[in-house]
């Protein structure tokens, strides 16, 4: 089973991102959650790779362990940085996925567990 093809489902257009930004760092314009990306407005292709990068995150982590390690991700950026935007780009999740979202081909070469990479570069 080759689960580099799996896709999540795409919600443009959605209230989703917009109620989420209130409790957010930042303002969401789309987020994956669980197989689900919510989009504002339309998606373009890249943020479309950037939110299928995190969707193969959760997917290789069971989606809980890639939530639980994503909070702790940030928490510690925020202890460590002292700003809730720098902790939220320097999380390792999200390093992987905006060095990678204008890479058309990245999905079908992406390694497993490649967000590991990310872990403690700046």
């Amino acid at each position: 089973m080759d689960m580099k093809k799996w896709k999540p489902m795409f919600f443009e257009h959605s209230f989703v991102p917009k109620l989420l930004s209130r409790v957010s760092p930042i303002d969401i314009w789309a987020i994956s959650l669980c197989g689900l990306v919510f989009c504002r407005g339309k998606l373009s292709p890249q943020v479309k790779r950037h939110e299928t990068i995190h969707f193969q995150q959760q997917l290789e982590m069971l989606f809980v362990f890639q939530l639980v390690l994503y909070v702790t991700f940030w928490v510690v950026g925020l202890f460590r940085y002292r700003s809730p935007e720098v902790a939220y780009f320097e999380n390792p999740f999200e390093r992987e996925a905006y060095r990678n979202d204008a890479d058309e081909g990245y999905l079908e070469k992406r390694p497993r567990f490649a967000w590991v990479r990310h872990l403690g570069q700046e």
